[in-house]
């Protein structure tokens, strides 16, 4: 095939003539004056973008409007491609499929599988192929595993991990990887345990602070093991919407390999693609005045700075605190909101659903927080101005479901 590069500021019409005809960039490739950094991918050596597309939201969007903004990506200089079967029953498999038939090549292509049988793997995975439009893919990915018993359903007899297997060896895949969400105590098992090439979960500001195992037990394991590390959710779901730059920079400032971000509009790939194209880490006093100011941690998400220690009726607070994360990441603050925020944080809180890990570990607690006598002790130590007895009631009612109140003194 002859390939013609086009350099973009002489030739904006042609943007004009892909968005009519999508199709032309089979044949003609644009050439963009600036491309992203790229950081290889674990033991796979990969060389990946540090910016990755992911597929949820293409669901969003129509088929023309799936393949401009895919073209726009790869010809930007990103080459990770993401989906899952899962997302849209396969119509986002379909979507990325549109592109992928022209343009395997330019990218590095993963798809997932949320069935844990052989069999039902097996036919999944087969069926993901034939809708992305390829014989193969790159990176084929154990989806969401929450649960020991998940994991013990991949791994055991007639699991999915034969038809993963089989999948490798048959060239329908070339790395095998495990994603998670939340919590991190399953994938921290699942890897020291089984053999992967590539971790994926979440990795944002928000988050780090509800699930902050992830970022000091996850990812130096999977150092240790030598795993791509495959970053999601820089944005919590949407929750850091209104920071873009600090959520990106935050995420891509950690030891991990790629963020992979949805696009649903072409402002918002732009915006992500300046970001990605102009990173610089963010330093040491930048995420400190980040943890400190940013409205969207305020006075009630707990840091996990344990200056609030010690508590004289022996109330570990951040531990409280950690498992309230675990529950509802901390969203159901008691703060009256507009119908639109409240609607955003219901929907989200629940959204990796480690709500019985969380009940589960506060119960085990020798001092609960309906132990707190309201003394005050600890409200001056904190930091960030957090009403702690306030938010001690506040999470053990969501732990326990039985309300608690302290006098004031």
């Amino acid at each position: 095939m002859c390939v013609m590069k086009v350099t973009v500021h002489k030739y904006l019409g042609y943007r004009r003539l892909v968005e009519l005809t999508p199709n032309i960039a089979g044949l003609v490739r644009i050439k963009y004056n600036k491309l992203m950094e790229k950081r290889t991918l674990g033991k796979t050596g990969e060389k990946v973008s540090i910016l990755g597309l992911g597929g949820f939201h293409l669901l969003e969007i129509s088929d023309r409007d799936t393949v401009k903004l895919i073209n726009r990506y790869l010809d930007s200089g990103g080459n990770y491609i993401e989906t899952a079967p899962e997302y849209g029953h396969g119509e986002s498999e379909r979507k990325v499929g549109l592109v992928i038939k022209e343009r395997r090549d330019d990218c590095f292509l993963v798809t997932k599988c949320h069935i844990r049988d052989e069999k039902g793997a097996e036919e999944t995975i087969n069926e993901s192929l034939k809708r992305l439009n390829t014989d193969h893919v790159d990176l084929l990915i154990f989806h969401h595993v929450q649960s020991e018993e998940g994991l013990k359903k991949i791994f055991g007899p007639k699991g999915a991990a034969e038809a993963f297997y089989r999948a490798q060896r048959d060239g329908k895949t070339r790395y095998i990887g495990i994603s998670g969400h939340g919590q991190p105590d399953v994938l921290i098992k699942a890897i020291e345990k089984y053999d992967f090439d590539v971790l994926m979960t979440i990795f944002n500001f928000f988050d780090r602070f509800n699930f902050p195992k992830t970022e000091k037990a996850l990812i130096p394991l999977a150092k240790e093991k030598k795993l791509g590390i495959v970053g999601m959710k820089a944005f919590a779901d949407g929750f850091l919407w209104n920071y873009p730059e600090e959520s990106l920079r935050y995420a891509l400032s950690l030891p991990i390999d790629i963020m992979v971000a949805g696009f649903n509009t072409e402002e918002m790939l732009e915006k992500d693609l300046k970001i990605a194209e102009n990173f610089s880490p963010i330093t040491e006093e930048e995420k400190e005045e980040l943890f400190k100011n940013s409205p969207i941690l305020g006075n009630y998400i707990c840091r996990q700075c344990d200056l609030c220690l010690p508590c004289p009726e022996g109330i570990d607070i951040p531990r409280v605190f950690l498992y309230e994360g675990w529950y509802d990441r901390q969203m159901r603050d008691w703060v009256v909101r507009d119908a639109p925020e409240f609607a955003l944080r219901d929907r989200l809180r629940f959204w990796f659903d480690n709500r019985k890990k969380a009940t589960d570990a506060y119960s085990r607690l020798e001092k609960k927080a309906d132990a707190c006598t309201g003394c005050g002790e600890c409200n001056p130590r904190c930091p960030y101005s957090i009403d702690i007895i306030t938010k001690l009631e506040n999470s053990h009612y969501k732990l326990t479901r039985e309300a608690t109140s302290v006098i004031r003194v």
